[in-house]
């Protein structure tokens, strides 16, 4: 690992070495530049590097990686800061946010993008294409870290992870060389990245599928607290015969009283059913019926949809938050689970949290795969739950997340997927870590150490036991 006792540099020397190297701007803590382009969409993460470096290019980037190597610092990345982890002081920050070329491939079929490039500008750019690509429910994330993370997405049965779907990256490993890796060049590499996350290197651009999506049907139901007993049970053994052209998830949510939502959901506890269905026949209507009709909702959304408008089948907040969350795979749901789930996160509770969600898996999500690090292939569902950390609450929020996912254990695989595992170190870390397998492990291990020996990119990865976790740039 590298010794965090890194060679002793003034912030403005810093600054000016950094300066000379790279075309992107420099900012040292203190600075307008530093606070802006440190902060991410998560406002609970707080940077505290020796400097940012906001990149204008990859030459930049591998400019500042052979920097902090030659000084004993870390490196740790920022695109959108959804799912950054917290930069030390004996680091430096990059920020991807302006390597946001898109390239569309309407032949092939295919989209290259930079690593600051966000899901709506590749839906957006896509569309006139009749292409749509596997976003996540929130399309102002980050496409490189979401989809490092694995990807998961509101048509994720049908098509799989975004990560299953990537045909090429261009990444600066530790000792700052820029290679192009694929499947078949430098295959360890690929595949680590790809459900490993951002603990190898740091992808500067990135090309995969897209898809001849042009609508959809989707949308969310919304029903009141009360009926969730109802509404679960339903929900659960309808998406357990439904085909693989729809997925779904369902929410318990604690909306506050805010005048931007819409009326009848303010200040209210919801059961929040999402749906959608690709596909080129017309049933898709009927296939989300059952969920439509099992009692009358507060809302009903759902719709046909041009795809961009995908984010708003879960509508996600879209501006920065101070939240934190916490996730665990689920092997089954039987209906002591979704007892222990409605005792433990209803409204009789009282836990200080935002959102216990759980997603359907299988489908293209469970095909097994030898060319990715893609974790969690093996459980039916996820669940998801955030808190919001601001007073008079957040003392109370870590804990609230924790007896969630606790309550969940008798039916929990004990990994959680990476891009919804929470934070890089304690518990989080090791459900993350839980849901690789050994020889997953043995493998991002061993590539690991041939590609960032000394843990350049410590600050996006913690080791334990020799086992490795690793937070992505973004998430959703």
């Amino acid at each position: 690992m590298t010794n965090p006792q890194h060679t002793a540099l003034s912030e403005s020397s810093l600054a000016e070495r950094l300066g000379n190297a790279v075309a992107g701007a420099v900012y040292s803590p203190g600075e307008d530049g530093y606070r802006l382009s440190a902060a991410g969409f998560n406002a609970a993460t707080v940077h505290r590097s020796a400097a940012v470096v906001v990149v204008s290019r990859a030459d930049d980037v591998a400019a500042t990686v052979k920097i902090a190597g030659e000084l004993s610092l870390t490196i740790a990345v920022q695109a959108t800061g959804h799912g950054a982890a917290p930069a030390p002081e004996n680091s430096i920050l990059i920020d991807t946010a302006l390597l946001d070329g898109v390239t569309i491939d309407r032949d092939g079929r295919t989209a290259t993008v930079e690593a600051g490039v966000r899901w709506q500008e590749v839906l957006d750019a896509a569309a006139p294409h009749g292409l749509a690509a596997l976003a996540g429910s929130s399309t102002t994330v980050g496409v490189v870290g979401y989809t490092l993370g694995g990807g998961l997405g509101p048509i994720a049965r049908m098509h799989g992870f975004a990560a299953d779907h990537v045909l090429s990256m261009d990444v600066v490993t530790a000792d700052g060389r820029q290679r192009r890796v694929s499947a078949d060049v430098e295959p360890d590499l690929f595949w680590a990245l790809l459900g490993g996350g951002g603990a190898f290197g740091i992808v500067t651009r990135m090309t995969f599928r897209l898809f001849p999506i042009q609508t959809l049907d989707a949308g969310g139901v919304f029903y009141d607290i009360a009926d969730a007993p109802n509404v679960l049970r339903r929900w659960r053994d309808w998406i357990g015969t439904a085909p693989d052209s729809v997925s779904s998830s369902v929410a318990i949510v604690n909306f506050p009283p805010l005048p931007e939502l819409p009326e009848p959901l303010r200040g209210r506890t919801v059961v929040h059913v999402r749906v959608s269905h690709v596909g080129d026949d017309e049933n898709g209507p009927e296939l989300l019926a059952p969920m439509r009709s099992i009692t009358a909702p507060i809302l009903d959304t759902v719709t046909e949809m041009m795809f961009p408008a995908i984010a708003s089948i879960h509508a996600d907040p879209t501006g920065p938050i101070p939240g934190m969350e916490r996730s665990t795979l689920l092997q089954e749901l039987p209906d002591p689970a979704l007892d222990a789930l409605l005792g433990i996160a209803g409204p009789a509770a009282g836990l200080p949290i935002m959102l216990v969600e759980i997603r359907a898996l299988g489908g293209a999500l469970a095909a097994a795969t030898a060319r990715n690090a893609v974790a969690g292939r093996d459980a039916a569902f996820t669940l998801f739950t955030v808190g919001i950390l601001a007073p008079p609450i957040a003392d109370a929020v870590p804990g609230a997340l924790e007896s969630v996912v606790e309550a969940m254990a008798p039916w929990s695989t004990g990994g959680a997927l990476l891009n919804f595992a929470g934070s890089a170190d304690g518990a989080p870390a090791a459900r993350a870590a839980a849901a690789w397998t050994p020889e997953q492990r043995r493998r991002l291990v061993a590539t690991r150490l041939t590609y960032d020996p000394a843990g350049l990119f410590a600050p996006t990865a913690r080791w334990s036991s020799g086992q490795i976790t690793s937070t992505p740039t973004s998430t959703s």
